[in-house]
This record gives structure tokens, C-alpha cells and sequence, in this order.
């Protein structure tokens, strides 16, 4: 041990500023979940009261097929956002990097599009109950570019200043902290339940049970941001980095060496797309669970919106053990083998869905059936296996470059998750209306999911990095 000593005093995770960095992401996931759990619902009963119309009393009690054949709108409207970020965040990826200002080249972008789209958030519920649909889409719109101008330099604030060896480790430790943020809107559904607004008469509904959530989201995120802002001062960190992010340099786990001044070398650009297909793929299944889960569990299973909320709690405690374990995975059979894990549990978990069927039970004053309890394993094994794959597959791209272009390289990670996610709440959307089933749903999500598996497993390389001594259990804990 004494010949790694000199290694593992340059490179010792700051356990405390990572997580201080992890509320960039807290924020991000704090509007994502309420944006995802509330928004698809919302333009499913307003598309469909139009185009039949129909009250929501008699919408529910109707035909069900014609909630079915709305969803390829409600998937052009929620791809509409996905869209607009595969535009903006190489963008915004790309200015940061550029950006030199006395507060830092993320902190500038992080605050302005927090104050914004916290402004804006709040009203997609009062267009949505005053039956405004393009003052609704309007908000979403407001909402999603200035997240895009936030969410690019946040996520690339962890790797500007964590050498390329630890950045697993501090990947699992953000992503944790972002799923706090989204058990925070989580909560708030359990209480303010969306089916209780849904399934009464038009005249009955009280804004107050949908605005809530939304108003809270956004004065979390206002704190997250300016606790951010007060904590982590970028240049000063950056400077006091400069020898550790050098030491990182040469002990990153890539093919070839990176220079700045040369072309990517062809290892290394096969290893990034390996990455971004398989990358694009199971986003492309992931987002179709998250997209549409809400409208599975009120419109198909007829339970209440509350279990969807737990579903999610479950979903996150088990992400939560995924992102604690990923690292010390990664240290002992690589990155590559911990993704292929992950990929190959949430195929199992997926493929137990798709058995899935509504309960004969009605448990609920509004028709509600019971909820099937298979679903909660379902969400637990998902949980756990994609905190696997999400741990270590950005920490692999961001390996691939220098430490001056990870704006640039964040925005090919995001480039192809959300071109993935343009794509296929359309896509699905089109499935739904062809089949008339929402048993597609686990299919569709367990085919792709399946799919990146392979191409994953079968082109990326298990490149170990050189040996340092990362520091475990207790003695994690000493941190500065």
C-alpha cells in the first residue's frame, strides 16, 4: 500500500462539496418529476374532453379507447420539450465552456434559467384549469428552454472540478441528491392526489390540489439554486483542482490518450458512439415508462394517482442503494460490466410488467381498483438496475475529453438521451393508437431496453483505469 500512497493523497473525493454540487441536480429532478407525473395527465384530459366533447365524469366512465387514441398528441407535446433540449443543450454546453465571468462559467447560465423557469412553472396548472391549452403549452415552452440553459452547465459542473478516476463515485453521490429532489414532488403527490382532480365533475375540481405541487417545486428550486450559488465558488475551486484534474488525466480509463490539439483518436470515437447508441436506446424505454406511467395507473389499471407516487418513492430508494453501491461495483469489474448489469436487471424487472393486469378489486369512493403489488418489485428491480447504468455511463463520455471541452461532451450525452426522448413518446404514442393496448407499454419499454443491452455489451470496451486508492466505508467519511 505504501507505493499508492502519493496516488491516493492527489486523488481523495471532497465527499462534502459534492454534495453541495449535488443540488444543482436536486433542483433538476425537483421540476422533472412534477413536470412528467402532473403534465401528461393534464394534456390527456384536456385533448381528450375536446375532441370528443365530453366532461372528464363522462371521459372516465366512457369509451376507454378514446383515451388511448389521444396519447400521439399527448406524445408530440411532451417530445416537443425533448426536442427543444437536443437543440439547446449542446448550445448552452457549448457557451459555457466558453463563459468567463467572476461568479464562474456554469454559475451565470445555472441561476438564470432556475429564476425563470421557477417563475414560469406555476402557471401550467392555472392555464391547464381555466381549459387554456396554448397558455398552457406556452409555460411548458418557457419552461423547458430556460431549464435547457440550466441543466447542461449543472450537470457539467461536477466533472470541471472531480478528477476523471473519482467521477463514478461523485455521479452516484449528485444522483442521490437528485432523487431527494424528486421524493420531495413525489410527497406532494401522495397528499394532493391528481386522481382526486381528475375523476369529479368539471365544476368541482379545486386548482389548489394541482397548483401546490407546482408552487412548492419552484421555491425548492429557487433554494437549491442559491445554496449552490453560496457554497461552490467555481473559480476558486477550479484553480485550487488544477494538479488533481492533471493526475486524473493520467489515470483515465480510455484507449488512447486526450489532447486537446489532436482529433479524437478512432478508439475513443467508437467508444463514444457505442456509448451513445446504447445510451439512446434505453433512454428511449425509460422515458416511455416515465411519460406515460401516470395515464397507465389512472386510465388502465384505474387505481389512484397516489400509487403512482409511491411507485416512484420505491423506484427512488432503490436508485438510492444503486448510486451508493455503483461505485465500489465499478472499482472491481469495471464500468462496463456495471452498466450491463444494470441494463440486464431492468430488462427482468420490465419483462415482469408486461404480465401485468388491472385488479377485479375496487377499493376507492371514486371506482378506484386496488393497485397490483407485482409493480412494486417491478419498480424496485428498475430502480436499482438503471442507478447502475445512469451512475457510470455519463462518468464514461465525459472520460472521453479534456477538461476544457465537458460542456461540449455533456451535450452529446444529453443530445442523445433526448433525442431519444423526442422520438419516443411519438413513437409510443402512434403504438397506442394502432394496438388500442397499454399492455404495450412494458413491451415496447422491455424490447428497447433489451436491445441496448446487446449493442452496449457487444461494442463497448472494459477499459480499467490505473490503480488508485480509493477510500471505502468508514473511511469515506473523512473528507475535507
Amino acid at each position: 500500500m505504501r507505493g499508492t500512497t502519493e496516488v491516493t493523497v492527489g486523488l481523495k473525493l471532497n465527499y462534502r462539496r459534492t454534495f453541495l454540487i449535488g443540488f444543482a441536480f436536486f433542483g433538476i429532478l425537483l421540476l422533472w418529476q412534477v413536470y412528467d407525473s402532473w403534465c401528461p395527465t393534464f394534456l390527456t384530459d384536456i385533448f381528450a374532453r375536446r375532441m370528443y366533447d365530453l366532461s372528464s365524469a363522462e371521459l372516465k366512465a366512457g369509451d376507454p379507447d378514446k383515451i388511448l387514441n389521444v396519447q400521439w398528441l399527448v406524445g408530440i407535446i411532451m417530445a416537443c420539450d425533448n426536442l427543444a433540449a437536443l437543440i439547446l443543450l449542446p448550445i448552452f454546453g457549448n457557451l459555457s465552456d466558453r463563459t468567463k465571468t467572476p461568479i464562474g462559467k456554469r454559475m451565470p447560465f445555472i441561476l438564470t434559467g432556475t429564476m425563470v423557469s421557477a417563475i414560469a412553472f406555476p402557471f401550467i396548472p392555472v392555464f391547464f384549469h381555466s381549459n387554456n391549452v396554448a397558455g398552457m403549452v406556452a409555460m411548458m415552452a418557457i419552461v423547458l428552454i430556460f431549464m435547457m440553459m440550466y441543466r447542461n452547465p449543472a450537470v457539467a459542473l461536477m466533472p470541471d472540478i472531480t478528477p476523471k478516476p473519482l467521477r463514478a463515485k461523485a455521479n452516484g453521490i449528485i444522483n442521490i441528491m437528485g432523487y431527494l429532489g424528486g421524493a420531495a414532488a413525489t410527497v406532494l403527490g401522495i397528499f394532493l392526489k391528481l386522481s382526486d382532480y381528475i375523476n369529479v365533475s368539471d365544476q368541482a375540481r379545486k386548482l389548489w390540489i394541482i397548483e401546490t405541487p407546482f408552487v412548492i417545486a419552484s421555491i425548492l428550486m429557487v433554494i437549491s439554486a442559491f445554496v449552490l450559488f453560496a457554497t461552490i465558488k467555481e473559480n476558486r475551486i477550479e484553480e485550487e483542482m488544477k494538479n488533481e484534474m492533471l493526475l486524473g488525466e493520467q489515470l483515465a480509463a480510455i484507449e488512447n490518450p486526450v489532447d486537446d490539439d489532436a482529433p479524437m483518436s478512432p478508439a475513443n470515437r467508437r467508444m463514444l458512439r457505442a456509448i451513445l447508441g446504447a445510451e439512446f436506446l434505453w433512454f428511449m424505454a425509460d422515458n416511455a415508462i416515465g411519460t406515460y406511467i401516470g395515464n397507465y395507473v389512472i386510465y388502465y389499471l384505474n387505481s389512484s394517482s397516489s400509487s403512482t407516487m409511491i411507485l416512484t418513492i420505491l423506484g427512488g430508494v432503490a436508485s438510492v442503494v444503486g448510486f451508493a453501491t455503483a461505485g465500489t461495483i465499478a472499482d472491481k469489474i469495471g464500468r462496463k460490466w456495471t452498466i450491463s448489469s444494470g441494463l440486464a436487471i431492468t430488462v427482468i424487472g420490465l419483462f415482469l410488467m408486461c404480465f401485468v393486469a388491472p385488479s377485479a378489486q375496487v377499493i376507492g369512493a371514486n371506482g378506484e381498483h386496488a393497485f397490483p403489488a407485482v409493480l412494486f418489485i417491478v419498480w424496485a428491480i428498475k430502480g436499482f438496475g438503471m442507478a447502475l447504468v445512469h451512475n457510470c455511463s455519463f462518468p464514461m463520455v465525459v472520460e472521453l475529453c479534456s477538461n476544457k471541452k465537458i460542456g461540449k461532451f455533456t451535450g452529446f450525452y444529453y443530445a442523445a438521451s433526448m433525442s431519444a426522448q423526442t422520438i419516443t413518446p411519438i413513437l409510443l404514442g402512434m403504438v397506442f393508437k394502432a394496438t388500442l393496448l397499454w399492455r404495450a407499454l412494458p413491451v415496447y419499454a422491455t424490447v428497447l431496453f433489451a436491445l441496448s443491452f446487446v449493442v452496449f455489451t457487444l461494442l463497448v470496451k472494459n477499459i480499467r483505469a490505473k490503480k488508485i486508492g480509493n477510500k471505502h466505508g468508514l473511511e469515506a467519511l473523512d473528507a475535507d
